[in-house]
């Protein structure tokens, strides 16, 4: 393993009633990026936040604002996601038709530059942007359905996204079904960020957060 893994609490499970004390809390309990699940009714079925949140949010907390964008049309939204306080912005390989150019607008904002791809989707659409990346986020369930299980044939797309990627330090970040059972593979392939709903917001304090995000530093230690 390069470096510890880095971990990415999804807001989408935290208590939106009370969404900046959760945010204070996860930074509290030692995650390293926030992961902020952003859906447009589009691309996939849910509609979840946008940058009206995500600004009233970015005051409590210094950490990584990690911005998976969902999203038909994500051209028209970047410099909006990065005003609104992301530091790295995500866009979906299939609905990106100039992904070079999108890329290069990410970093040109002056954050990260990130792809997803769907379960479906082949890791080969990265070739030829490898250089423009800084993050490939692997969905291992399929964005904006609830009460999926982890997909293992994405084990081995991540193994084969990592030596793709031939030494370039780009981080690997998986979403979907990730728990202390289920990370350790994940790891083993090459993943070095994962995201976590459900896994880290049980508990409902900061001390139960701690304990959640320190049980997946755990499972994958040593890998």
């Amino acid at each position: 393993m390069m470096a510890e893994v880095k971990i990415a609490p999804s807001i989408l499970a935290a208590d939106f009633g009370r969404l900046a004390e959760e945010i204070r809390d996860i930074d509290q309990a030692g995650c390293d990026w926030i992961h902020l699940d952003v859906m447009d009714g589009h691309f996939v079925p849910n509609l979840t936040f946008g940058p009206p949140v995500i600004r009233a949010v970015r005051e409590v907390s210094s950490k990584t604002f990690d911005a998976h964008l969902m999203v038909a049309n994500p051209d028209r939204l970047l410099e909006t996601y990065k005003d609104a306080g992301a530091d790295i912005i995500t866009v979906h390989a299939e609905v990106s038709d100039h992904l070079d150019r999108t890329l290069s607008h990410i970093r040109d904002l002056g954050c990260r530059a990130g792809v997803s791809l769907n379960p479906q989707t082949p890791e080969e659409c990265l070739r030829y942007v490898l250089d423009r990346l800084d993050l490939v986020l692997v969905m291992s369930v399929n964005p904006g359905f609830g009460g999926q299980s982890f997909i293992p044939t994405m084990v081995d797309k991540i193994s084969r996204i990592r030596e793709m990627l031939d030494g370039r330090d780009v981080d690997i970040e998986v979403d979907g079904g990730i728990t202390p059972d289920t990370a350790p593979a994940v790891v083993a392939a090459g993943a070095t960020a994962l995201v976590a709903g459900s896994a880290v917001f049980k508990g409902g304090s900061v001390a139960s957060y701690k304990q959640n995000i320190e049980a997946l530093r755990d499972s994958v230690r040593g890998l």
